[in-house]
């Protein structure tokens, strides 16, 4: 009988040993978990004590908003350095299948993976920073912020003319850096090239309206060429952007209507929709100021080469209008038979 109760508590040993590890488990884990929710919070608070700190002193919107940001990121290395500290013999003893699980969510999460991979990337090599007018895609706007996985833009274009604000909000994926185009208007040289065409009628004096439209262009675009020249020094020191003049200047060309009158300069960025005005106020006045100058507009005439053109280049009357049977062979052409 003895021997049969020493057998029993033999075997109720090793049963006891694993209730006592996993309650010691258990107690270790609860302990890991008070000390991370401590760190977080700590951490967090510290954050908020400086933004309120920064938040009272500074009143620059974007000293605030980089301050913000940058606290963001410190807190969440120093987190992620306390956190692995707290649960290091943890992550060590679960190292194979921690290797196999991140394996299996690189795949099932591979666009998350993809659009940290583009924060990254953002953040290393700028392409665009806080406050930059950029196109990605089909998406036009200024960017206002950037995240882990996004970047978000405020948007120009669209349905308002001239790269005015539309007021929408758009959210657009980091990993967009990666496989769409991506246009910066106002990185290292914040101006851009714009052409204005204005067309007048083929009988307005065309070198007359020339001369006018330089004048104005000159007057209106000349100290923003100064201004662009001086940057573009600058910027040619890290990009290949060279150009031989930035002066204003009118192109001559013809449509269908009459001449076309082409002003060319350059404008900053976001302020192109107001030269545009005042070069358009100008052009107008001095027009209305001209008795041999008028706009061009699409219309529908009937020309009679018997009447109409040069004296050297009509044709002649019919013959019961008076004219000769024939008409008058053009210089510029050969007989179609010869006698």
């Amino acid at each position: 009988m003895a021997g049969m109760v020493e057998e029993g508590a033999l075997q109720e040993v090793p049963e006891l040993e694993g209730l006592a590890q996993a309650l010691e488990a258990a107690a270790g884990a609860q302990e890991k978990i008070l000390l991370t929710l401590l760190a977080v919070a700590v951490v967090w608070g510290l954050r908020w004590l400086v933004l309120r700190l920064v938040t009272r002193r500074i009143e620059e919107p974007r000293i605030r908003y980089q301050w913000g940001k940058g606290s963001a990121y410190v807190a969440f290395v120093l987190l992620l350095a306390l956190i692995s500290q707290i649960w290091v013999e943890a992550i060590r003893d679960m190292g194979t299948f921690l290797g196999l699980l991140t394996a299996g969510l690189a795949i099932a999460l591979r666009d998350l993976v993809t659009n940290m991979a583009g924060w990254a990337f953002i953040l290393l090599r700028h392409p665009f920073r806080v406050g930059d007018r950029i196109q990605v895609g089909e998406h036009r706007g200024d960017v206002v912020d950037v995240r882990l996985f996004q970047f978000t833009l405020l948007e120009i274009g669209n349905w308002v003319a001239a790269d005015q604000s539309t007021g929408r909000i758009i959210h657009v994926p980091n990993a967009r850096v990666f496989s769409d185009p991506l246009a910066n208007y106002t990185a290292e040289f914040p101006f851009v090239w714009h052409e204005i065409p204005v067309i007048i009628t083929f009988e307005s004096d065309w070198k007359r309206a020339r001369t006018l439209l330089l004048e104005i262009v000159q007057r209106e675009a000349a100290e923003v060429a100064r201004d662009a020249q001086n940057q573009v020094r600058g910027a040619s020191r890290k990009l290949y952007i060279h150009y031989g003049t930035l002066t204003p200047t009118v192109y001559t060309d013809v449509e269908d209507s009459g001449v076309r009158l082409t002003l060319r300069l350059i404008a900053p960025a976001r302020r192109r929709r107001a030269m545009a005005q005042a070069i358009w106020e100008g052009i107008l006045d001095a027009f209305a100021a001209e008795d041999g100058i008028d706009l061009a507009y699409p219309t529908r005439r009937i020309f009679s080469n018997v009447l109409e053109g040069k004296e050297g280049a009509r044709a002649e009357l019919p013959e019961a209008l008076g004219g000769s049977a024939a008409p008058a062979p053009n210089p510029g052409t050969r007989g179609s038979e010869e006698g």
